[in-house]
Order: structure tokens, then C-alpha cells, then sequence
């Protein structure tokens, strides 16, 4: 699924007063870090994200590995925060812009 961008812009803002809800620490990313993923996306739908480490290269390494494994698109990258959007099948709580 691809995001317009209304909808990105939409995501954006409600995205905006969010904490993060995963933090991304030196291990990387690990298997209890993708369990937690999947856990955050299923209950919230959209959620930031905190990488840590100076690389910029490694974070978005990092980032990309998050996204493939989860199946989320990525909403917004500022720094060292990213927020992550994945729609859920059965219980959608937000309604998208077309």
C-alpha cells in the first residue's frame, strides 16, 4: 500500500503529539524489538519510532529493516525519529483521506 500525499500529510499530523512507543537501542534490530513492532503496529496503527546512533546511513539501514519486516510505510523521518503507519485489517481505527 502506498500513501498519497494527503494521506501523508494527514498521518503527519495526527502523528505530531505522539511519543515514541519503541526505542531502537545499540543492538539493533533484534527479535523481541520486531515482536514489539508488530505489538505497537497491531494495537496503534501509526507509531514513532526512536533510532539511536550518530550514522545517519545506519539509522535509515535500521529504519528499512523495520519497514520490511513489519509491512509498514513510512510516514515521516525527522532525525532520529520515524513514525510508522500499517493499516489494520480487522479493526481500522483511522480513516484515511482519499
Amino acid at each position: 500500500m502506498s500513501l498519497t500525499s494527503s494521506q501523508t500529510r494527514y498521518l503527519r499530523g495526527l502523528a505530531h503529539p505522539l511519543k515514541p512507543v519503541l526505542l531502537l537501542g545499540g543492538k539493533g534490530v533484534t527479535s523481541g524489538v520486531l515482536k514489539e513492532l508488530e505489538q505497537a503496529l497491531d494495537d496503534h496503527e501509526l507509531i514513532k519510532v526512536r533510532l539511536t546512533g550518530d550514522d545517519r546511513a545506519a539509522r535509515a539501514a535500521e529504519l528499512a529493516k523495520l519497514v520490511e519486516s513489519s509491512q509498514a510505510e513510512t510516514v515521516q523521518t525527522i532525525g532520529h525519529i520515524a513514525v510508522l503507519y500499517r493499516r489494520n485489517e480487522d479493526q481500522p481505527g483511522i480513516a484515511l483521506p482519499r
